[in-house]
């Protein structure tokens, strides 16, 4: 039934004025902040290590993992001003573009894995529509596969977090980065419970693929949304998951990020992202194995 709804709102999604579904959205998270409470922005039940756990790279008490969405052509134009930001805090990240729903520049992606960053796909258009029908998937993917070959990327992120991991099999990746362990405001609104990777096997090959789902909630949720003006969530969320030696895996957006003193309804203050950087490595300095999601997904695979 909750496929079914999604696939409706994803059709007619393009015909609803966008400042519309803001406020419907900014509305309904309300209620839902309510009715979450005790699994948002932490759900206990996620911190379990898994079978057979004997820790991260080099000892760390746990793994930080920092990835950008970039969903529209805006928001490419601030892809490298926001690695920058990342480089000059001494982090590295990964950027996920949607080749078809906007031009992806070959500057960008070049600039990016030169300075030590990762690209993945971000699917082929930032839709939900891919799960009509097997049909329209396979047609959606042999794309995708095209752009993971000539792009040299290895991962991949579902539009709004709509998955479906047995389908992703049919994807040439080492790992999905498309789900999350609790954030009730997504469309497709299962979590998958851990705070930790998890491999994803084919049941009809002898193949798989790493699952790495985001940790700390979206910064579209927390900063539009909901219209926080602090990172307190972000804080109390790591500190959660470091404790319990997990994935902090953060999901933000140079689309929403402002960089110049817009007035759009849709953006917030590039300082509050700068801030999580700087109290990660003010309060966690020497506790984390920093590294891109491609690494963690192979140390994963050779280890899990």
């Amino acid at each position: 039934m909750n496929n079914y709804r999604n696939d409706i709102y994803y059709c007619l999604k393009p015909f609803i004025p966008r400042k519309l579904q803001v406020y419907a959205r900014r509305l309904l998270i309300q209620y839902q902040l309510v009715k979450y409470r005790n699994v948002w922005p932490i759900d206990e039940k996620g911190g379990k290590e898994p079978a057979g756990w004997k820790g991260w790279p080099y000892g760390k008490k746990f793994a930080l993992v920092l990835t950008h969405d970039v969903d529209t052509s805006e928001g490419q134009s601030k892809c490298l001003e926001l690695m920058k930001i990342d480089e000059d805090m001494g982090f590295r990240s990964s950027f996920n573009f949607v080749p078809l729903r906007y031009t992806v520049l070959p500057e960008v992606l070049s600039t990016l894995r030169q300075r030590g960053f990762e690209v993945g796909v971000h699917g082929l258009y930032h839709d939900g529509l891919y799960y009509l029908s097997k049909d329209t998937f396979l047609k959606r993917a042999a794309r995708i596969n095209s752009y993971l070959k000539e792009w040299g990327a290895v991962g991949y992120r579902a539009p709004s977090m709509y998955h479906k991991l047995d389908w992703f099999h049919e994807l040439e990746i080492e790992y999905d980065a498309s789900t999350f362990d609790t954030d009730p405001f997504e469309p497709h609104s299962v979590g998958v419970g851990t705070i930790f990777p998890f491999f994803v096997k084919d049941p009809v090959a002898p193949r798989g693929y790493v699952e790495l789902p985001y940790t700390l909630p979206q910064d579209f949720s927390l900063f539009i949304l909901m219209q926080k003006k602090n990172i307190e969530i972000w804080k109390q969320k790591l500190e959660w998951v470091a404790k319990r030696g997990g994935m902090a895996l953060i999901n933000t957006h140079p689309d929403y990020m402002n960089f110049c003193g817009s007035k759009s309804l849709e953006v917030y203050p590039v300082q509050l992202y700068e801030e999580f950087l700087k109290h990660v490595k003010d309060r966690y300095t020497g506790q984390y194995w920093h590294a891109l999601p491609m690494d963690v997904a192979r140390f994963w695979k050779n280890n899990y």
